[in-house]
């Protein structure tokens, strides 16, 4: 028995939420890259910056696995898989406001 092609306009929504992942992940590490160029070499800066990085990372590569995961659930006719990506994401960016607060009052 074939499998039947899923309705393209799914597939095409799972692919741009996938893209908005990888736009987010190019501006956490192009973030991560300034911060490190553009602020002195405090360890808080750079644990800024090292947070930043984690969190381009964890952008690229759990939008990928969540676009895998949504795939194959929508060719399979399941319900959509919840993931973690975005609550890591954001907890991750928490974190760099808290750090960023404290670079900020650290250095007027």
């Amino acid at each position: 028995m074939s499998q039947q092609e899923p309705d393209v306009r799914f597939s095409l929504a799972n692919e741009r939420t996938l893209l908005a992942y990888q736009r987010t992940a190019i501006g956490l590490i192009a973030a991560a890259v300034a911060v490190a160029h553009f602020l002195e070499d405090a360890a808080i800066a750079l644990t800024l910056g090292a947070v930043l990085l984690v969190s381009g990372a964890v952008a690229a590569i759990g939008g990928y696995r969540r676009y895998q995961a949504a795939d194959q659930a929508i060719r399979e006719g399941r319900p959509l898989p919840k993931g973690s990506t975005a609550l890591i994401l954001s907890a991750g960016l928490v974190a760099c406001i808290l750090i960023a607060l404290v670079y900020l009052v650290s250095t007027v």
